[in-house]
C-alpha cells in the first residue's frame, strides 16, 4: 500500500503511476492497494471512490457504449439483495470486483464480470435505529483505501473491512450511542484518513465531520459545524465567529448542521469541501430566537484536509428555516469563464439556486435558479446573499407559507454529473412545494420530527380538487445546465419527482433511473432518449461504469426508497404505483440476461371501522400523527410501498393490538419502537381514531371517483 501524504505527483509522473497495473489495452483492473494517487489518476476502467474521483464529477471516460450501439445494451447479470428498503449506493469497481453497500449498511462483493458473489457482510444494525433516521434505512456507499473498504452504519459505527474477505479489521463508534444521530452517507478517504459525517438534524443533533486513521481507526481530527454552548468547550476561532451569529439557547436542540452526504477534495490545494445541513429545528424562532445567520448551517465549508482547520465558507441559505440543506452533491472542475481558466466548485442545493464558486477562496462567481423559486427573488452578487421574500419567514408573519421548492429540495441527495466534453451539469431536479405552517405551541420531544412546524395542519385534505391540484403541480426533471452561462440547455420531464442520480460518459451518454421503474440513456448533447430498460422498481441510486477485459459495463442499484417513498402521502405514487424490488443491475452491449417476472402489485382494500370519535379527539390525533408518524407512514396516513399503509391495516380494528405496537413496542425489531416516552395510551388512541377517520374519507373519495355502472 502506498500511503499518500497529500504530495501528489503531477503530469507524466502521475499518469505513469496510474498506468502501473492497468491492462495494456486500457482495461480497468489495477493491482495493489488503493491510495490517493490512484484515485486522483482516475484509471479509466475503475471506479475507486463514490464519485469516481476526488472531484466528484461522476463522468466515466469510457466510450465503448455510445449512441451507435446503445440499442444493443442488455442486462449482463443481476443480483437480488436481501433487503426491501431503499437502495442509494454507488458501487465501486476495484481489481475486477464490484463492491456495494445496501440498506441497513450491509456490504457485498461480486465478480464484476460474472456477478458471482464473493462475500457478504452484515453489521447487524439494530432495527429500532430506524426511528432515528429521517429518510429510510439507506446507505450511499463504501470507500476504499489500501486493501480495505470502509462503511458507515445507520447506528453510527465506522467499520473497516478486509477487501478480499469482508471481515472487519476495526470498528469505531463515531457518535454518542444515546443520541439521535445516524450515518447514511458514503465515507471518503484522503491522505490515509477516513472522513465521515452523520445525520440527525431533525432529531436534535450537532453536526460535525471526523477524520479517522485508515490503518488504526484512531481519530485524527473533528470539525464541528455549529458552536457549542458557550463556556463548555475550548473552541477554535472559526466557531467563536460563528457563535456571534446565533442567539438564545441553540445548543439545547443541537443546532443541526449535520454533514450527512456531500464531500469533495482538491489534492493540489489539499482542501476538503463539505456540504452542511439544515438547522435543528427548522424553525429559526425556536432555534435562535428568529435571528442571525446561524453559521455554518446550509453552507459549503472548505477545510485543510491534513489538519482539519477551517479555510473558508459560503452560506447558501442564511438563517435557514426550510430544511434547505447544502449537503447536496459538490462537483469540482476547471472551466473557462470570461476567457480565463477558473478552479470552480459547483452545487445545486435544496434551495433551488445553482452556485459556482471559486474553490480556492470561496468567492461567489455566479448563482441562478434552475427551478421556479418563490422564497427568494435572486442572489445579490455584491453580498452573495439571497434576496428574500418576507412572506417566506413564516414564523415572523404567523401565516403559512407554501414554499417552492419545498423540504425535499429542488435537488436532493441524488448526485448530479458533469460532462467536461459538453461543459454541462446534469441535475436530477424535483419540482415540489411544501406548506410551512408555524406552530405557536411547539415543544421538542424525545422522538419524532423536531422541526418546529405544524405537520398535522399541513396534511393533505380529503378533497379531490385539492389533491388533483397538488398532483398536477408536483413533477420532476433531468436538467442539462450550463454552469458558465447559468442557463438550461435541455430537459427531460418526468411525471413525478425523486428520480435517480446521474452518470455521464465519454460515449456522449447520460444514464439515469427514475421513479417510474425505468433505467434510461439519453444523448448528452440534446437529451434525446436513446434506450431504456424496465427495472420493475423505482431507481433512486446513481449509476456507474467500469471496464473489464475490453468490455464496458454500466451498473446501478435498483430499489425504491428514501423519504419520497415514505412521507408525501398521495404524492408518493405520482410517477405510478411502485414497489421495492432491491437488485444490483449490470449491463453490457450484447447482454442477454433476463429478470424474473415481477410479483403482482396488490393493495389491501380500504375497509376501516366506522369513525365515531369526537372531532376534537380526531383533531388531536391528526396533530400527533403529523408530529410522530407521518414521516414514515405518510402524510394524512396515506402510506407508501416500504411500510404498512395504516388505513388498510387489520390492526386498525383492534385497539389492544394498536397499543401493543405503538405504546409497548411489540414490533421494535422491525423498526417500530415504543412511543410511550412521548405519548400516553389515551393519546396514542387518538391517532388510531384519526387514521380511522382518514381511511373512511379516502374510501368515500375512491367511491366517488370510481366509474359509474348501470
Amino acid at each position: 500500500m502506498i500511503r499518500s501524504s497529500g504530495l501528489f505527483l503531477a503530469g507524466a509522473a502521475l499518469l505513469a503511476l496510474a498506468g502501473c497495473g492497468a491492462n495494456g489495452g486500457g482495461g480497468a483492473t489495477g493491482t495493489g492497494g488503493v491510495d490517493g494517487a490512484r484515485i486522483a489518476a482516475a484509471t479509466p476502467g475503475e471506479w475507486l471512490s463514490t464519485g469516481r474521483t476526488y472531484d466528484e464529477q461522476r463522468f466515466s471516460p469510457l466510450g465503448a457504449i455510445n449512441p451507435g450501439n446503445i440499442g444493443q445494451l442488455g442486462l449482463a447479470w443481476s443480483a437480488d439483495l436481501d433487503t426491501a428498503r431503499g437502495q442509494e449506493a454507488t458501487p465501486l469497481m476495484i481489481d475486477g470486483a464490484l463492491y456495494v453497500s445496501t440498506a441497513w449498511s450491509m456490504v457485498k462483493a461480486y465478480d464484476a464480470a460474472t456477478g458471482k458473489p464473493l462475500w457478504s457482510y452484515d453489521p447487524e444494525v439494530p432495527r429500532e435505529t430506524l426511528v432515528k433516521a429521517c429518510c429510510d434505512a439507506v446507505n450511499r456507499g463504501v470507500a476504499a483505501w489500501g486493501d480495505r473498504l470502509f462503511v458507515g452504519t445507520l447506528d453510527g459505527r465506522l467499520i473497516a473491512l478486509d477487501r478480499k474477505t469482508g471481515k472487519p479489521a476495526w470498528t469505531m463508534m463515531t457518535i454518542d450511542p444515546k443520541s439521535n444521530q445516524t450515518i447514511t452517507g458514503a465515507p471518503r478517504v484522503v491522505n490515509g484518513m477516513v472522513l465521515i459525517g452523520n445525520g440527525g438534524a431533525e432529531f436534535g443533533a450537532r453536526g460535525y465531520v471526523t477524520a479517522y486513521d485508515a490503518q488504526t481507526g484512531k481519530q485524527v481530527w473533528r470539525f464541528y459545524t455549529v458552536p457549542a454552548q458557550p463556556g463548555t468547550e475550548r473552541e477554535p476561532e472559526y466557531l467563536k465567529k460563528a457563535a456571534a451569529t446565533w442567539h438564545g439557547q441553540w445548543w439545547k436542540q443541537g443546532g443541526g448542521g449535520t454533514v450527512w452526504d456531500a464531500m469533495a477534495y482538491d489534492p493540489a490545494l489539499d482542501l476538503l469541501y463539505i456540504g452542511v445541513g439544515n438547522g435543528s429545528p427548522w424553525n429559526q424562532l425556536y432555534r435562535s430566537e428568529g435571528k442571525g445567520d446561524n453559521l455554518y448551517l446550509s453552507s459549503i465549508v472548505a477545510i485543510h484536509a491534513k489538519t482539519g482547520e477551517y479555510a473558508w465558507h459560503y452560506q447558501t441559505t442564511p438563517g435557514e428555516s426550510w430544511d434547505f440543506t447544502a449537503t447536496q452533491h459538490i462537483i469540482l472542475a476547471d472551466v473557462t469563464i470570461d476567457g480565463k481558466p477558473r478552479k470552480v466548485l459547483m452545487q445545486a442545493p435544496k434551495n433551488g439556486f445553482f452556485y459556482v464558486l471559486d474553490r480556492t477562496d470561496g468567492k461567489l462567481i455566479s448563482a441562478r435558479n434552475f427551478v421556479p423559486v418563490n422564497w427568494a427573488s435572486g442572489i445579490d452578487m455584491r453580498t452573495g446573499r439571497p434576496i428574500e421574500n418576507p412572506a417566506a419567514r413564516y414564523y415572523k408573519t404567523g401565516k403559512p407559507f407554501i414554499g417552492s421548492p419545498g423540504a425535499t429540495g429542488a435537488h436532493s441527495w441524488q448526485p448530479m454529473a458533469f460532462d467536461p466534453k459538453t461543459g454541462l451539469v446534469f441535475i436530477p431536479a424535483n419540482l415540489a412545494a411544501f406548506p410551512y405552517i408555524p406552530d405557536p405551541a411547539w415543544k421538542p420531544a424525545k422522538l419524532g420530527f423536531n422541526v418546529g412546524v405544524d405537520m398535522g395542519k399541513a396534511a393533505m385534505p380529503a378533497d379531490a380538487a385539492a389533491r388533483k391540484a397538488a398532483l398536477a403541480a408536483t413533477t420532476g426533471a433531468l436538467i442539462a445546465w450550463d454552469p458558465v452561462a447559468q442557463k438550461e440547455r435541455w430537459r427531460v420531464s418526468f411525471k413525478g419527482p425523486w428520480n435517480g442520480g446521474v452518470l455521464a460518459t465519454a460515449g456522449g451518454l447520460v444514464f439515469q433511473g427514475n421513479a417510474a421503474g425505468e433505467f434510461a440513456a439519453y444523448a448528452a448533447a440534446d437529451g434525446k432518449k436513446l434506450w431504456s430498460f424496465p427495472a420493475q422498481t423505482g431507481i433512486v441510486a446513481p449509476p456507474m461504469s467500469y471496464e473489464l477485459n475490453g468490455q464496458q459495463y454500466v451498473a446501478v442499484l435498483a430499489g425504491w426508497g428514501g423519504v419520497w417513498a415514505l412521507a408525501p402521502g398521495v404524492l408518493i405514487d405520482k410517477s405510478g404505483p411502485v414497489r421495492n424490488i432491491s437488485r444490483l443491475l449490470v449491463f453490457k452491449v450484447g447482454g442477454k440476461a433476463q429478470l424474473p417476472a415481477p410479483p403482482a402489485l396488490e393493495k389491501a382494500p380500504l375497509d376501516p371501522p366506522a369513525s365515531t370519535a369526537a372531532p376534537d379527539v380526531i383533531a388531536a390525533g391528526g396533530e400527533r400523527f403529523g408530529r410522530f408518524c407521518g414521516v414514515c407512514h405518510g402524510d394524512a396516513a396515506v402510506g407508501g410501498a416500504l411500510v404498512p399503509d395504516l388505513r388498510r391495516s387489520g390492526v386498525l380494528n383492534d385497539a389492544t393490538t394498536w397499543q401493543q405496537i405503538v405504546h409497548d413496542g411489540l414490533l421494535k425489531d422491525n423498526g417500530m419502537v415504543s412511543f410511550a416516552g412521548v405519548m400516553s395510551a389515551p393519546e396514542i388512541e387518538t391517532i388510531r381514531q384519526y387514521v380511522i377517520k382518514r381511511a373512511n374519507e379516502d374510501k368515500a373519495l375512491e367511491r366517488a371517483s370510481a366509474p359509474k355502472t348501470r
